[in-house]
């Protein structure tokens, strides 16, 4: 029994070990088996506190494997933390017909990579065939991503930056051969690491070109420059937009400003300020331009104070530039507070749909540009008596329903609340809110108003009317 019992157990563990295998030889391959990066191009341009990266792959699938319907990028958790925005392309078609083709972009559902780096996927919108090669182009942004040292700076001093990054593409995939371009504001750079082949022209370093690296290969680069560019950011920024179905949409702006540089230190003087503009506070700014929609009226500025005189404007048909100055300059750690408001005529953003609902087409982010926006809200309350809100928005956002009441509300009147954080100026795209209206709800003011003034002249008449002298008995 036991020589019986023992064959047993082999030919079990045998047949175990056999399925084992043909389950993994019929498995599909992963990514960096199936798919290899022909070469890439990698720019980064640090000329802005906005840390942006174009990233240009030439990919090709194995001729043994099957269609693929992704492609994989690899950002470090440093990076993750700090990502605004990420888009991609895909070229089709040769030379003078050739058209980029907008991908869609998400966070990927398979497994981190070594070290922590997460994985996004582009859907590609028609699969890349066995062989084939195809090109894509990757844009995103980075924010926060610069970090000044030193960490304290005087009025005079200007600011240097430190930058974080690969010499060699984080990828999932076999890179076979690729270039990494960096780009300063100024020709004053400190220090860059050095990975040869590295060569410098001016304010440019190219690492590169380096070949056949393994997948999730990671070389660390620091890099060291002066960027007195305007390090704003709004910590917070609401947006209220009210609709009037009477002819005009109010848009009310709350900002919570800071400048996001290195802090400074020791005393400011205007003194020196004034006389020594190219000297002093070369990294602080003094004024903003705003970019809003044309055609605005009624537009204010101010802060807690009162209103505030030191802002021009510019418009026309096409478009209109709000400049504004706040009441200082705000240099690295200083912060101020202030309200931009206007009008906009109602026949340029509200329109009906084919299936008869109303919708009012907005832009998204902050009209401020260069700037980075922590926390953003935007606010878009309906006319009283509106049902069945929807917002389209092309990427990513928190939404919520919430009432808010106005002069002559009776229930309240319907806000959608839309919320992102880290916002960029590609962020400032249209997005629409759909809504049901019944007009017989226009009337519902005016004859509040009506009835009021009745009541009122009702009870003027009736005090008139009535003796309330006491009499004899």
């Amino acid at each position: 029994m036991a020589p019986s019992l023992s064959t047993a157990v082999s030919s079990l563990l045998l047949l175990l070990l056999l399925a084992a295998a043909i389950s993994v030889s019929s498995s599909p391959p992963m990514p960096e088996d199936s798919i290899r990066v022909i070469s890439a191009e990698k720019r980064i341009d640090l000329t802005s506190p906005i840390v942006k990266v174009f990233l240009t792959l030439k990919l090709e699938n194995d001729a043994t494997a099957p269609e693929a319907s992704q492609v994989l990028l690899a950002f470090t958790p440093t990076e993750v933390e700090h990502l605004a925005i990420v888009k991609a392309t895909r070229a089709e078609g040769k030379r003078k017909k050739k058209i980029y083709v907008p991908l869609s972009v998400k966070a990927s559902d398979l497994a981190a990579a070594p070290n922590g780096a997460r994985l996004y996927s582009i859907l590609l919108s028609t699969p890349l065939k066995p062989a084939e090669v195809t090109t894509l182009e990757v844009f995103y942004a980075l924010t926060h991503s610069l970090e000044p040292f030193p960490a304290e700076i005087t009025q005079s001093d200007p600011q240097l930056v430190y930058y974080r990054d690969s010499a060699v593409l984080l990828s999932p995939y076999h890179v076979l051969e690729q270039v990494t371009y960096i780009k300063m504001p100024s020709n004053r750079v400190e220090s860059f690491t050095r990975v040869d082949p590295t060569s410098r022209a001016g304010n440019e370093v190219k690492y590169g070109a380096y070949n056949n690296q393994l997948p999730n290969s990671y070389v660390p680069i620091l890099v060291h420059y002066e960027n007195n560019r305007p390090f704003a950011v709004v910590e917070e920024l609401v947006r209220k937009v009210e609709i009037s179905h009477w002819g005009n949409v109010q848009i009310t702006e709350q900002y919570k400003l800071k400048h996001g540089g290195a802090q400074h230190k020791g005393v400011f003087s205007r003194l020196e300020y004034q006389s020594r503009p190219s000297i002093s506070g070369v990294s602080s700014f003094k004024n903003l331009l705003a970019r809003l929609p044309p055609r605005v009226h009624s537009v204010y500025y101010r802060d807690e104070i009162g209103n505030i005189s030191s802002s021009h404007l510019r418009s026309d048909s096409h478009k209109s530039e709000l400049e504004i100055e706040p009441r200082y300059p705000l240099f690295g750690g200083w912060h101020c507070t202030f309200t931009i408001g206007y009008g906009l005529p109602l026949q340029d953003f509200l329109f009906e749909s084919d299936d008869g609902r109303r919708y009012i087409n907005l832009t998204f982010g902050c009209p401020l540009l260069d700037t980075v926006v922590d926390d953003l809200t935007i606010k878009v309350v309906l006319p009283e008596g509106s049902t069945s809100p929807q917002a389209v928005v092309p990427f990513l956002t928190e939404q919520y329903l919430e009432t808010s009441y106005s002069y002559l509300d009776v229930v309240g009147r319907t806000t959608v609340v839309l919320k992102k954080r880290n916002v960029v100026g590609e962020h400032n795209v249209p997005f629409q809110v759909y809504y049901e209206f019944n007009p017989i709800f226009m009337l519902a003011e005016p004859l509040m108003l009506i009835s009021a003034v009745f009541l009122f002249f009702v009870a003027c008449i009736a005090y008139l009317h009535m003796d309330l002298s006491i009499g004899k008995s």
